[in-house]
């Protein structure tokens, strides 16, 4: 069957050993970090991959060549084989005589002269248990030096329940109501092993040569171009199609497809002209038609951007029907993505994977702890070129991701316990690192920096070093970073800590100086952080001050001084004591910014006058999100942060407008069992009926992407505050359900009715919602059942609805609620002040009754106490609780470590309630009274 033969690959020796270089220790990024290594005895120098898939049948046949080089005099050779791997034969060869052999025969070239294959007898070849390698043991032993060729045949499943490795799906042909399958692979990030015998490690960067088998009806489509065609041996309609070979590559970056895809070709022009096709089902491909000008955007700014041409002779794009990877496969020259993906607005997503194509593909990653960065890099890269092209698609980066990383960072433990979470938030962090270096050293100096690296790196792998290595030799040459400063004692002082630091400004004003100090930036409290004072950055102090406004701005981001790990420095030659001074204007670096209060104050009058604008739309935003997370955090008057909104009033950019929301939900739910809030909502709507108003229901033709988040997330909290013609909007969407003959056949009614519904509308309202509930029918999809479910106890106002929902689910037993769904609802009554204190009087008032229901089922007894004691924040909470402490002490049993948990937070949260409400409540009542209005 398998007659196709292996050319000689040139030799390619990967000399492991020698590399003891060590990155930035970031994070154990991935699981792969601990991933036990492959010896360093032999390496790999070249494969020819031979593939028959039977896609129909769901299993796949083949052969796999490695010309593999012995490092050290070894007699074995260890390869990754994953379980589900069946590896039927082994076969060696020895190619090449080994160094010792060619001194023995004085000669010093082994192409001197031809040297007949020698068989290598093959003790035994078996997989290693509990662990993905597959152990060949030689008859012999083989000196270094020595070119072996190790065939193995091998078999596998193809399996249609998930994308990874080599995988198959179908779809519907509409014509021919046909089942149609594909065959296609995802590698990322060590899942060629299940696809073939392999050295399955991104530092064994080797060429490849694929041999694929298909039907006549189908095409394959692999890394590189077809090179030849030729009839299968045994069956019928059936090809051998051989492709040209790879430049060396990762085995991740293999990427096979056979389909029977329909596609459209473009040729791009550049430094070399490239043909691009997209692939979809025929009769999607229809709307594909502008994914080819977006890649023709992206590879055109990206050439330019690395100053090195698009590394391969071709690249394929598919769109995949159900494809189930959490994201796209970035295969050297074939990108898989979901249907969904190519079809959404914006170029982000393909100029993301497209990035991939240089880091990752053409330089790659010596090993996992490595990849993280790697994934930093290629996200500022693509949000960077992205913006020179299609600047709607990224209508506030970097902002949305920098306010979520402050609020993860400053938890007193952030990530809880997600490891997802913590390697999102680090990535994210690292990403905003790039943009701070981009805007400190120069964004001329950080691309030729960028260059640098990549022209050094090309078919090779790196490390994290060598990047920052590149950025200081660049840095230096240009004159933007003096000896002995590195890049990457910067960049580690950052990347290294779970944390981001604050820096306070007192000026003063007599003196024209400024006093700057950094700590750890925490919002939530306690602030005891372990260590914490042990915490300092490399943080760049880029200043500009009033009169920097006074012509139109441009913004100098070369930093005025550094804190180089410094916890306190002192900021000469300041303007007047009549002009105000921003420090880290249009966040250059991911921290917020404390000043004395006259510097606030000067910032918020100049932001309610015609001036506004002249503070570029970032750095307002950024001086409102800082005020408002500085006081939540307890380190600013909250009165100083509340006339920071001010200026919101004549406020129309959506980008100013963008922390404003996440703010009133943080404060609000903060204060919501206070009397303060009535008026804080009564102050929202007034802030929110304007905008909303002059914005009008309906999204204009042409209008930004920005701008029709701005509508929805106004209507959205104009909802929740109580505004009148939501309400009734909502109440009349909801009559439509209700009024239907059969409203458990489906919801016609949009999710974003419900909760205002459940929020402001009558009890008959939510009981007809718990009524669907009861009897959602099994044929319907769960997920809908479950958001009726979230908003049912998460949204109402009224104690009556929360205690229904109870009565009925732990009290009555209904047979319709499961655990989870009780699970579900504690959770969801944390979201609101009514919601926990429902819960809590429900508990206390049915206290032995429920000790009884949850007597075999501690976690929902820990989660019940947990949800009803944790989140009070007032005096009133805290004594409420305590009391139930003091009644009921001996009697928690398991959630006994949960109730002193709870009293030892609300104590700190009472703290800042006690010293914050009053401040709140009066600049409400002021700011009403001066508006004319009452509450």
């Amino acid at each position: 069957m398998w007659k196709t033969g292996l050319g000689i690959f040139l030799v390619i020796i990967i000399s492991v050993n020698g590399l003891q270089k060590r990155s930035i220790d970031l994070i154990a990024a991935h699981s792969l970090i601990s991933q036990e290594r492959l010896p360093h005895d032999t390496s790999p120098s070249g494969y020819h991959v031979f593939l028959q898939p039977f896609p129909r049948d769901g299993y796949f046949e083949g052969k796999v060549k490695i010309n593999v080089t012995i490092q050290h005099k070894t007699h074995e050779i260890v390869l990754h084989v994953h379980p589900d791997l069946m590896v039927l034969h082994c076969n060696i060869t020895q190619l090449m005589p080994s160094d010792e052999e060619l001194k023995r025969a004085n000669l010093t070239d082994p192409f001197e002269r031809d040297f007949p294959p020698v068989p290598v007898i093959v003790e035994s070849a078996e997989k290693v248990r509990s662990k993905p390698l597959y152990n060949i043991v030689l008859g012999t032993t083989v000196n270094s030096g020595a070119l072996l060729e190790v065939q193995l045949q091998f078999t596998g499943k193809l399996f249609n329940d998930t994308s990874e490795g080599l995988f198959r799906s179908s779809y519907m042909d509409p014509m021919t109501k046909e089942t149609k399958w594909f065959v296609s692979t995802y590698m990322r990030p060590n899942m060629a092993r299940s696809v073939f015998p392999c050295y399955d490690e991104p530092a064994f960067k080797v060429p490849f040569v694929f041999t694929i088998a298909r039907h006549k009806n189908m095409s394959v489509v692999t890394n590189m171009p077809l090179e030849s065609t030729k009839p299968h041996e045994e069956l019928k309609d059936w090809y051998w199609d051989t492709f040209q070979k790879t430049p060396v590559m990762a085995t991740f970056s293999v990427g096979i497809v056979i389909s029977e895809f329909s596609n459209i070709t473009l040729n791009i022009q550049g430094p070399k002209e490239i043909p691009v096709t997209i692939w979809a089902r025929p009769d999607f491909i229809t709307a594909l038609t502008n994914v080819s000008e977006k890649i023709a955007n992206s590879l055109i700014v990206l050439q330019d951007f690395w100053k090195v041409p698009y590394p391969l002779p071709k690249l394929d794009v598919f769109a995949l029907p159900n494809y189930q990877a959490t994201r796209p496969a970035d295969s050297w020259g074939v990108l898989l993505f979901k249907e969904s993906e190519l079809c959404v607005r914006g170029s982000w997503q393909i100029t993301n994977e497209m990035v991939y194509q240089w880091l990752g593909a053409l330089a790659t990653p010596f090993w996992w702890s490595d990849a993280h960065i790697n994934n930093a890099l290629v996200r500022y890269v693509a949000a960077y070129t992205t913006l020179k092209f299609d600047s709607d698609t990224l209508n506030n980066w970097p902002m949305t991701i920098l306010y979520s990383i402050y609020y993860e960072f400053s938890k007193r433990y952030p990530y809880g316990k997600s490891t997802v979470i913590k390697q999102d938030s680090t990535s994210a962090k690292t990403e905003l690192i790039f943009r701070m270096l981009n805007y400190t050293i120069g964004e001329s100096t950080f691309i030729l920096g960028m260059q640098r690296f990549i022209l050094d790196r090309q078919f090779k792998t790196f490390f994290g070093d060598d990047i920052w290595l590149s950025l200081t030799e660049q840095a230096r040459f240009d004159d933007k970073l003096p000896q002995p400063i590195t890049i990457n004692e910067i960049a580690a002082s950052w990347i290294t800590k779970d944390r981001l630091p604050v820096v306070t400004v007192i000026r003063n004003y007599e003196q024209k100086t400024a006093n700057l100090t950094q700590r750890v930036y925490l919002r939530e409290r306690p602030h005891d952080v372990p260590d914490q004072e042990k915490f300092l950055w490399w943080i760049p102090i880029v200043m500009i001050n009033q009169d920097d406004l006074t012509h139109n701005f441009k913004l100098n981001s070369t930093p005025v001084i550094w804190m180089q790990r410094e916890r306190e420095i002192l900021l000469k030659n300041l303007p007047d004591k009549e002009s105000f001074i921003i420090i880290n204007p249009e966040e250059i670096g991911p921290f917020p910014v404390n000043y004395d209060s006259e510097n606030w104050n000067m910032l918020s009058r100049y932001l309610c006058s015609d001036q506004r604008t002249r503070i570029p739309v970032y750095t307002r935003a950024k001086l409102l999100h800082d005020a408002w997370n500085l006081a939540y955090a307890g380190d600013l008057n909250f009165g100083t942060a509340l006339n920071m909104t001010l200026f919101l009033k004549n406020e129309r950019d959506y980008q100013a407008w963008d922390p404003v929301f996440t703010l009133i939900d943080h404060i609000g739910r903060h204060i919501d069992s206070s009397a303060a809030h009535k008026k804080f909502q009564a102050y929202v709507k007034m802030l929110l009926t304007p905008l909303y108003e002059e914005l009008g229901d309906e999204p204009k033709e042409g209008e930004s992407y920005g701008i029709t988040h701005l509508r929805g997330s106004s209507k959205v909290f104009l909802c929740q505050s109580g505004y009148e013609p939501c309400i009734k909007e909502a109440q009349n969407a909801y009559k439509i359900w209700m009024d239907s003959p059969d409203p458990d056949e489906g919801n016609p009614v949009s999710n974003q009715y419900i909760c205002p519904v459940f929020k402001w509308g009558t009890m008959k309202e939510w009981e007809f919602g718990l009524e669907r509930v009861i009897k959602f029918p099994a044929s319907r999809i769960p997920s809908e059942r479950t958001y009726l479910l979230k908003t049912l106890a998460g949204c109402p106002n009224d104690e009556k609805k929360v205690d229904r929902l109870l009565n009925i689910t732990i009290l009555e037993q209904n047979g319709n609620f499961t655990d989870n769904d009780i699970y579900l609802i504690f959770s969801m009554l944390t979201g609101s002040a009514n919601g926990y204190t429902s819960l809590f009087n429900f508990l206390r008032k049915n206290w032995d009754l429920i000790k009884i229901r949850f007597e075999e089922k501690p976690h929902l007894w820990n989660t019940m106490v947990t949800s009803a004691t944790m989140m009070f924040k007032t005096q009133e909470g805290l004594d409420m609780v305590s009391e139930l402490y003091v009644e009921r002490q001996s009697e928690f049993g398991t959630a006994d470590f949960v109730i002193e948990k709870a009293l030892k937070n609300i104590k700190e949260e009472t703290k800042w309630s006690n010293e914050n409400l009053p401040v709140i409540e009066a600049w409400l009542d002021r700011y009403m009274i001066d508006n004319g209005v009452t509450v």
